[in-house]
């Protein structure tokens, strides 16, 4: 082994830091562990079947081109179904202003690496996406937290922020947001709330980074224009994955963004890996134009909405008082409080004694803050397991109340 590595390290990787999500799923390797703790679509949801079928034509029609290098951008094909997709949600958008990623987790490390210099502040919200702060650390950003209400960032809180930022000279260079479901909170923003930060990041010049990996996956509520279709001034920057709505094994994401911008995301993205697989993308693209993705996405929703159900019927007849949770309207997560002075890293440790795991809340908190929060998953555990893990984790809560 290469004697004083660290030596030779870059300052990034010398600063970087193992995922904490992936440590604590090594405690959850034990199968009789249920575990709450991943961001895992259900199995059932994969239509095997439909994906063999569309590869399978693919690679009989056109399985050269399949098989080639493809273009940075990504496939046209694929971009096209995109176009098609949102134009049903009401956004216009062209195939310009697409570019196709290795999942929406390259989207992030092409964000960080396009627009972030060593010291760079970023807003982010209290809580975060653990894999939005992972790769705005990675290249030396400085995540700078900004409060939650029930409607998701607070614009006075993010007020206050950026007018002793700007009075500090020290401005950040971007604002990252979920507005849809938001992991960890799965808090949705309501459109007025979308506005209202927006009316920010025009007021002080910013970029609008806005993650949605789990838009599609709404089981009750209104649907809300996404903030790219708000926008009036090219400043947001769209993240999409298939990851959540047909399957992480594809490893396909996208940015929506204004062509110049979506220039450097293709520059950015030739010294990452030249393309993302054509043969995946084409697949993907042959489901989307034979209908098989909204379909199976309806089936997806009603499975997921009786999960999300189970598990909130479970909180309330099993946790003891003094526990809250919120009660999303989609996607794969809700976020559980315990008292004020409660320890979640505390309660990992007795929870995985009693057989039961989720992630700390922590961890999704830039300044060290959250102790006493954890986030729950649904979509993936049986229903058997949700209520069965439901009941272990409140016996845990209860040992540690003392009760």
């Amino acid at each position: 082994m290469l004697n004083k590595l660290d030596s030779i390290l870059s300052t990034n990787m010398a600063a970087a830091k193992r995922s904490a999500i992936r440590e604590i799923l090594k405690l959850t390797q034990n199968p009789n562990v249920i575990s709450f703790a991943g961001g895992l679509p259900a199995e059932k949801s994969f239509t095997v079947d439909d994906i063999k079928t569309c590869m399978n034509e693919v690679l009989e029609t056109n399985g050269t081109k399949a098989l080639q290098y493809g273009t940075t951008e990504g496939c046209v094909e694929l971009r096209e179904q995109l176009v098609k997709h949102y134009k049903s949600q009401g956004v216009e958008i062209g195939v310009e202003n697409i570019v196709i990623t290795t999942a929406s987790q390259q989207g992030l490390d092409l964000t960080a690496k396009i627009f972030i210099n060593p010291g760079d502040k970023v807003i982010v919200g209290l809580p975060s996406y653990l894999g939005g702060l992972s790769a705005f650390r990675a290249y030396g950003g400085v995540p700078v937290g900004v409060k939650f209400d029930e409607q998701g960032m607070d614009p006075v809180e993010l007020e206050k922020t950026l007018a002793q930022m700007e009075n500090d000279n020290d401005m950040p260079k971007f604002l990252y947001l979920i507005p849809d479901f938001q992991n960890p909170a799965g808090i949705t923003y309501p459109e007025s709330r979308r506005q209202e930060l927006l009316d920010i990041a025009e007021k002080y010049n910013l970029l609008v980074i806005e993650d949605s990996p789990y838009r599609e996956l709404r089981f009750d509520g209104v649907e809300q224009k996404m903030m790219y279709e708000l926008d009036k001034s090219n400043r947001v920057v769209t993240l999409g994955t298939f990851s959540k709505i047909l399957a992480p094994g594809f490893r396909i994401g996208w940015v929506i963004a204004h062509e110049k911008i979506v220039e450097k995301y293709v520059t950015a993205k030739q010294a990452a890996d030249l393309c993302t697989p054509a043969i995946l993308q084409m697949t993907v693209a042959k489901y989307m134009e034979k209908g098989m993705l909204q379909r199976n996405l309806d089936k997806t929703i009603d499975m997921y909405r009786i999960k999300r159900d189970l598990m909130l019927d479970c909180f309330r007849s099993y946790m003891p008082e003094g526990i809250t949770w919120t009660e999303p309207q989609g996607g794969l997560f809700l976020f559980l409080n315990l008292p004020e002075g409660m320890d979640s890293e505390e309660l990992f440790h007795i929870a995985i004694k009693n057989n039961v795991a989720f992630v700390i809340g922590k961890v999704f908190h830039c300044d060290g803050s959250g102790q006493n929060t954890m986030r729950m998953n649904f979509s993936f555990p049986t229903h058997e397991q949700i209520d069965t893990g439901v009941r272990r984790l409140a016996d845990a809560i209860k040992v540690m109340l003392g009760d």
